[in-house]
């Protein structure tokens, strides 16, 4: 879900969900923090629709299968934008390290054995987290990154082939 603040060009607030946290709603400002609330976050922004505009067409989800292999948690989601599909995603936890930068090179090792030269890169959140606990915001952060990056690739125009 996508809410524009009125009065402000421009200044998007996303509220995401994630099944991992049933009972959490992540509420993303654009360029700005990310609020954890309870899952009742939704209610309270139909009550306060008079300051923000909900933007239902832009709503994106990722759905899968979630495997656990030793310490290692990955999960394989397909990427839809309304009815349509547009895209698949990895995440990818070690599960006994939450300082990130600390396992960033055995996560990568672990990714390039299944998907070989397709590994990501490292995450930008990771520059800002430095030697810091890595949190539940942190991948809501990842997600809309990816999710902002289909919608992009979305409104470039397909050119026809012949």
């Amino acid at each position: 879900t996508v809410a524009v603040i009125s009065g402000q060009t421009g200044k998007l607030m996303y509220v995401m969900h994630n099944s991992e946290y049933p009972l959490s709603c992540f509420a993303l400002f654009e360029n700005g923090p990310c609020l954890i609330a309870d899952a009742n976050f939704d209610v309270l922004m139909v009550k306060l629709k008079g300051f923000f505009q909900n933007a239902k067409a832009n709503k994106i989800e990722s759905r899968g299968t979630r495997y656990q292999y030793c310490d290692f948690l990955v999960k394989v989601g397909t990427v839809t934008m309304g009815p349509s599909a547009r895209g698949i995603s990895v995440e990818v936890e070690y599960c006994p390290c939450v300082i990130a930068n600390d396992c960033w090179n055995l996560l990568m090792e672990f990714m390039q054995s299944f998907m070989g030269n397709h590994a990501p890169g490292v995450p930008s959140v990771f520059g800002t987290k430095h030697d810091s606990i890595y949190s539940p915001a942190d991948t809501m952060v990842q997600y809309m990154e990816l999710f902002n990056k289909i919608r992009k690739q979305q409104q470039v125009p397909v050119a026809g082939i012949r």
